[in-house]
């Protein structure tokens, strides 16, 4: 049978599946989210947004009180943002080439299903793989200068700066590039600082990356190179894990583990927190796993392959560990399942009103693992005193039109140097920026 039509069948078979795993949603936040039994299916729930891009006068929809506006158009597959102290603004642009090898019968359909939830909207894919730089020098959301900053890269993800260096993760190694903010290119060579997992099977391809508040060391997200460890333990050497390296060796150790795919990485404002965003397993049911937001504790392990959300064993894992489930920690913050986060970032602006000071905005990609959409949003989480509290709030939306078509999926989020929110589009190919106007009291703090 024609795999297209194979897949489409199998699709319509299984509409009802989500009826097995009922749960509210809003019992799926926080830090004791319901978690269903696992329902392991033949073929996963599927449910796979056409992408259809951004129509001409069509933005994402912000809460009254705030503004949003593209910063920049026409971008090859935006992923992460880095906002600099003179207004500029480096957009990691990144596609992977690879595909990879079939390991199961069902793997055929989970990659055209894939490939569909990351479509493009036509055409043949312009230039991506780079670092271009956006200048806004005025602050008003108009961009001046539009650059190519750095090209040829190997699927980069994960930018940051520290002092006069600017570091880049690609797919293979992170990469160091002498650099001072009002640089419009780079053409000195690269140094290679540490190579990376990759290699010709790398399951999950983007490498998140931060620096601690000193800037002596750095840290990298490195994501499983399976959905549960099918491929082996092996294939898993040093993955599923938050590696912290010393940029002036080269020398790494595992800071984290058990992450299956750890995003966002990024420091607590005024402390040695580390925090991230994490994409857990596929394939138990459209309400589970729920991904989350969790602070990066070093030495801890958060279960990934053996057991999820602390201490649930995953069935489907042999052999199993009962010595590291009994490790195992719960994360801190649950945010519903299978909404894929990828961007993270703190306030600590004040362009914003009062009580956005220390929250959390989270890019959620969204899903494809469940027959209903969920995340393909910008979730903003209060904190206090340094922790999550409350329910994620829908602050930026409309990514999906009334059809359920994929007009856009938010990655990154950052802060640039007003206090406006800037959001990675990338199947929109478009950076958004959100401004506070003041004319009304926002929604997500009622």
């Amino acid at each position: 049978m024609n795999i297209r039509l194979f897949c489409a069948a199998a699709i319509l078979a299984l509409a009802g599946c989500g009826r097995v795993q009922d749960v509210e949603e809003s019992q799926q936040y926080g830090p004791h989210p319901v978690l269903p039994k696992p329902h392991e299916e033949l073929i996963a729930d599927v449910g796979v947004a056409k992408v259809v891009g951004w129509m001409d006068g069509e933005t994402p929809t912000v809460p009254a009180g705030f503004r949003i506006e593209a910063l920049a158009t026409g971008l090859s597959n935006p992923r992460n943002l880095l906002a600099l102290p003179n207004g500029d603004v480096l957009v990691v642009e990144s596609r992977n080439e690879g595909k990879e090898p079939i390991d199961r019968p069902k793997d055929p359909i989970r990659d055209f299903i894939m490939g569909l939830s990351h479509g493009s909207t036509g055409g043949p894919p312009p230039e991506s793989n780079r670092v271009t730089l956006i200048r806004d020098a005025n602050g008003d959301g108009k961009a001046e200068l539009r650059t190519i900053l750095l090209k040829d890269l190997n699927a980069p993800f994960g930018i940051t700066r520290v002092g006069g260096n600017l570091y880049v993760a690609a797919t293979d190694a992170v990469l160091r590039y002498p650099f001072t903010p009002g640089q419009t290119a780079i053409s000195a060579p690269a140094q290679k600082v540490v190579e990376l997992p990759a290699g010709p099977i790398n399951h999950h391809w983007t490498k998140s990356l931060t620096a601690s508040p000193d800037g002596s060391k750095l840290y990298v997200g490195i994501g499983s190179n399976s959905n549960a460890m099918e491929r082996g333990v092996e294939a898993e050497t040093n993955r599923a894990a938050v590696w912290e390296v010393d940029p002036a060796t080269g020398s790494y150790r595992v800071f984290a583990s058990g992450l299956r795919n750890p995003n966002g990485l990024t420091f607590y404002p005024g402390s040695q927190t580390l925090w991230a965003v994490i994409n857990e397993r596929d394939e138990l049911g459209p309400n589970l796993v729920p991904d989350y937001m969790t602070s990066v504790r070093e030495g801890a392990f958060y279960g990934w392959p053996y057991s999820y959300y602390g201490q649930h064993v995953d069935p489907r894992v042999k052999p199993q560990r009962p010595d590291l489930v009994r490790r195992a920690i719960a994360p801190d913050f649950a945010l519903s399942s299978h909404v894929a986060p990828l961007g993270l970032t703190f306030y600590a602006s004040g362009n914003f009103p009062g009580a956005f000071r220390g929250g959390a905005f989270v890019g959620e990609h969204g899903s494809w693992n469940r027959a209903q959409p969920n995340g393909y949003r910008v979730v903003f989480v209060r904190f206090a005193g340094g922790r999550p509290v409350g329910a994620p709030v829908t602050f930026v939306s409309g990514f999906l039109n009334g059809k359920g078509e994929a007009r856009g999926r938010p990655v990154g989020v950052a802060i640039d140097r007003t206090g406006a929110l800037l959001i990675a589009d990338d199947v929109g190919n478009t950076v958004w920026r959100v401004s506070y106007t003041g004319a009304a009291n926002p929604r997500p703090l009622t």
